[in-house]
C-alpha cells in the first residue's frame, strides 16, 4: 500500500465486510494459495468402470443407486491425489537438484533413473506429500491380498463377492475401487454393491452430537448384547428406507434371544438330545409333520430373502418361525405328549424338537452368531462333522416331506385357540377365568378335531367345557373358525353392559385422537413447515390409532 501511495496510484481506502473462513481444527484464517499437486486422469479410468456397471458385471442393490454412480462417473474431473499431511502413503516421486521429477516404485529405482538422466549419482529429495486416503483405500480389494505379487490369496479372493457400504461414499470409495481394480487387475473388484440404509434416531432425525441424539452402538451392545443390536439393524434394513433405531427394539430382540435360550432349556429338561436323530420323512404324528413343514417353509423364505438382499424379510421370517412356530406353538402343543404315557409318540416329539431346534439355530446364525454358536455347542449331535455352527451345512429340506393334512390339522388348532384368546383379550376376560365354548354349524371334520384336541383346547384357551349345539345363549360372543361358529358365553364372567360402555368411551377417545392427527396432516402449513421426521411420526400415529379403532369396533360389534 505504501508503494502504491508513493507512486500516486492510490485512489481511496475503505472498509469492506466479507466472510473470512477459519479452519475447524487450527482456528486460523484459510487463504487461497496456488500450489503444485499430483493429479490422476480420472476420466480415462472411469470409462471402463462405467461400462462394467452398464454391462452388469457389477450391480447395485437397490438398483436406483446406479444413477448416483453414473452421475459422478460421467461428470468426473481430474482427481487431485496429493495431500499435505503427516500420515499416509508417501507419494513415490523424487526431485533432482534442478527440479527434475523421477517417479519410481522404490528409491533405488529413482536413483537409477536419475543417474541415467544426469550421467552421475545425484542427491534426490522425496516429495513430502502423501496419497489421498481414498486413493490408498481404492487399492484395498487387491493390496490386502499380496498384490502386486501373484499370491495364492490374491488368486483365490479377487474378485471379492459383495461390498456392503453407505450411499455417501459411492463415489469416494466404490467408484475408485472399480477404477483401480479394472486398471490394475482388468477385472471388477466385486459383483454386487449393497447400499445399506442410514441409521437415524427413533424419530427419523439424522444423528448429531449437537442435537444430542447420537446412539452409541457399543453401549447398546454392552447393555443388550451384540446379537440383539445386529438383529435389530437387520430386521429394520428394508431396501430404500432409513432405519429409525430405538432402544426398545433392541431390548425386544434381546428378549427374543432369551426366549430361544428358554426353548433350549425346555428341550434339555425333556431329554430331547438323548434320543435318536429325527428323520423328517418318517414322521408319523401330525404335530411333528407340521413342524417339518414349518421348518421347510421358513428355510425357503429365509434363503430366498438372503439371496435377494432382503435382510429385513429374512430376519422377520426366522423370527416368526422361532418365536411363533417353534416356541409358542410346537413346544406348547408338545407338552401334552411329553407328559403323556405314549412312549412312541414321546420319542418322536423329542427327536423332532431336537431336529427343529438345530435347524432354528442354523437359520438364525447369520443374524445372531454369538448366542446360536453358544447354544449349538451345548446341543450339537455327537456325530457333527463341523467343529463350529458357522461351518455347518445350511438347512436343505426336501419338499416331498410336506404333509398337507398335518398342516391343516395343526393350523386349525392354532386358529381355534387364537380366535378364543382374541375374544378373551377384547372382552377383558380375567386370565384365570375358565369359560364355556359352544360350537355351531360345524362339519364332521371339525367335530372330530374338537374331540381329538379337547384337552389341548381347554388348556391353552382356558376353557371350562366344549359343546356342540345349534343355539347360543343370550350374551354369547361369536367368532368364525373356518366353517364353524365359536360362541363364548360371558354373562357370568364379565358385566356385558359395563364392557360395552367402556368400549364406547374408548372408541370416542380414539376417534378424537384420529381427528386431531388428521387435522394436522391435512393442514398445508403444517406439511410445509414441519420436518419430514415429524410428518412421518404423525402418519405412523394415525395408522396406529386407526388400527386401534378397528379392533375396538370389532369388540363392540361382538357384544352387540
Amino acid at each position: 500500500i505504501d508503494e502504491i501511495t508513493t507512486l500516486g496510484l492510490l485512489d481511496k481506502i475503505e472498509d469492506n465486510t466479507h466472510m473470512v473462513p477459519f479452519g475447524d481444527r487450527s482456528d486460523v484464517v484459510i487463504e487461497p494459495w496456488l500450489t503444485d499437486q499430483w493429479y490422476v486422469d480420472a476420466a480415462t479410468l472411469a470409462k471402463p468402470a462405467i461400462e462394467a456397471v452398464q454391462s452388469g458385471q457389477t450391480k447395485f442393490v437397490p438398483a436406483n443407486w446406479e444413477k448416483t454412480y453414473f452421475d459422478w462417473m460421467e461428470n468426473i474431473q481430474p482427481w487431485c491425489i496429493s495431500r499435505q499431511l503427516w500420515w499416509g502413503h508417501q507419494i513415490p516421486a523424487w526431485y533432482g537438484p534442478d527440479g527434475e521429477i523421477f517417479v519410481a516404485e522404490s528409491e533405488q529405482d529413482a536413483h537409477q533413473a536419475a543417474k541415467a538422466h544426469y550421467g552421475q549419482d545425484t542427491e534426490l529429495t522425496r516429495d513430502e506429500d502423501v496419497l489421498d486416503t481414498w486413493f490408498s483405500s481404492a487399492l484395498w480389494p487387491f493390496s490386502t491380498l499380496g498384490w502386486p505379487d501373484e499370491t495364492p490369496e490374491l488368486h483365490k479372493h479377487y474378485k471379492t463377492d459383495v461390498l456392503v457400504t453407505g450411499f455417501d461414499i459411492i463415489f469416494f470409495w466404490v467408484a475408485r475401487m472399480m477404477m483401480m481394480g479394472l486398471h490394475f487387475k482388468q477385472e471388477v473388484p466385486f459383483h454386487t454393491v449393497y447400499i445399506h440404509a442410514l441409521v437415524r434416531d427413533e424419530k427419523g432425525a439424522k444423528m448429531s452430537k449437537s442435537k444430542g441424539n447420537v446412539i452409541d452402538p457399543l453401549e447398546l451392545a454392552d447393555k443388550y448384547t451384540a446379537d440383539a443390536l445386529r438383529f435389530t439393524l437387520s430386521a429394520m434394513a428394508a431396501m430404500g428406507r432409513d432405519i429409525k433405531l430405538s432402544e426398545s427394539r433392541v431390548e425386544g430382540y434381546r428378549n427374543f434371544a432369551t426366549k430361544l435360550r428358554n426353548a433350549t432349556r425346555f428341550c434339555e429338561m425333556n431329554e430331547c438330545f438323548t434320543v435318536d436323530t429325527f428323520n423328517p420323512a418318517e414322521a408319523k404324528l401330525p404335530l411333528t409333520q407340521w413342524l417339518v413343514g414349518e421348518t421347510y417353509r421358513a428355510s425357503e423364505a429365509i434363503t430366498a430373502s438372503l439371496e435377494a438382499y432382503r435382510f429385513n424379510d429374512a430376519s422377520n421370517a426366522v423370527y416368526q418361525f422361532i418365536w411363533d412356530g417353534f416356541c409358542d406353538w410346537f413346544i406348547e402343543l408338545a407338552k401334552a405328549i411329553l407328559q403323556g404315557d405314549d412312549e412312541a409318540a414321546k420319542l418322536e416329539v423329542q427327536a423332532a424338537a431336537q431336529w427343529g431346534l438345530q435347524n432354528a439355530l442354523k437359520l438364525l446364525h447369520p443374524f445372531m452368531p454369538y448366542v446360536t454358536e453358544e447354544l449349538w455347542q451345548e446341543i450339537k449331535p455327537a456325530d457333527a462333522t463341523a467343529k463350529f455352527l458357522m461351518l455347518e451345512t445350511w438347512p436343505q429340506i426336501p419338499e416331498d416331506v410336506l404333509n398337507q393334512d398335518a398342516d391343516a390339522e395343526i393350523n386349525w388348532v392354532i386358529k381355534a385357540i387364537t380366535s378364543i384368546r382374541s375374544v378373551r383379550s377384547e372382552m377383558n376376560v380375567p386370565a384365570g377365568s375358565k369359560i364355556p365354548l359352544i360350537v355351531s354349524a360345524s362339519n364332521e371334520l371339525t367335530q372330530e378335531r374338537l374331540t381329538r384336541h379337547n384337552d389341548v383346547l381347554k388348556r391353552l384357551a382356558r376353557l371350562d367345557t366344549i359343546s356342540v349345539q345349534n343355539d347360543f345363549p343370550e350374551g354369547a360372543i361369536q367368532s368364525i373358525v373356518e366353517e364353524a361358529v365359536f360362541a363364548i358365553h360371558l354373562n357370568e364372567v364379565i358385566d356385558i353392559a359395563a364392557e360395552a360402555d367402556r368400549l364406547k368411551k374408548e372408541i370416542s377417545k380414539v376417534e378424537k385422537e384420529i381427528a386431531k392427527i388428521s387435522g394436522k396432516l391435512s393442514n398445508k402449513g403444517f406439511l410445509e413447515k414441519a420436518p419430514d421426521a415429524v410428518i412421518e411420526e404423525n402418519k405412523s400415529r394415525l395408522q396406529d390409532e386407526q388400527s386401534k379403532l378397528e379392533k375396538l369396533e370389532t369388540a363392540l360389534n361382538r357384544l352387540n
